[in-house]
C-alpha cells in the first residue's frame, strides 16, 4: 500500500506511472491512496484522491474519484504475482547462488 496525501501542489502527476512501474518491476500489486479536498484550517494546496489499484503488469484496475470520499475496492488475483514472475526472465533467469560476496552484510 502507497500512502500518498499529496496535493495537485507538492506531488507530480506521474504518480500512477511511477507506481505501476514498481508493480512490474517486483511483480506485485500496488495500492494507492490519497484524501480528498483542502487541508483545514491552512486552505493549503488540493488533494486530488485518485486512490488505485495496479495489478503486476502495471494495469490500473480501479480508480477513485478526484473530489469524493469513498472506499476503492479491488479483487487482486494473487495467482497473476507468481504467473508474472515465472514468465519474467529476471525472476526465472536469476543466480542468487552466484551473488557470493555482494551479497554478504558489511560490519
Amino acid at each position: 500500500m502507497w500512502a500518498s496525501s499529496s496535493s495537485a501542489v507538492t506531488h507530480p502527476a506521474g504518480v500512477p506511472a511511477e507506481l505501476a512501474a514498481a508493480a512490474v518491476a517486483n511483480g506485485v500489486f500496488i495500492g494507492a491512496n490519497n484524501r480528498v479536498g483542502l487541508e483545514k484550517p491552512w486552505e493549503f494546496g488540493k488533494f486530488y484522491g485518485s486512490s488505485y489499484f495496479v495489478d503486476p503488469r502495471g494495469k490500473i484496475l480501479v480508480k477513485g474519484s478526484e473530489d469524493k470520499d469513498e472506499v476503492v475496492v479491488a479483487d487482486l488475483d494473487m495467482d497473476q504475482i507468481r504467473e508474472v514472475r515465472d514468465g519474467w526472465q529476471f525472476f526465472r533467469d536469476r543466480r542468487p547462488e552466484l551473488y557470493g560476496e555482494i551479497a554478504e552484510q558489511l560490519p
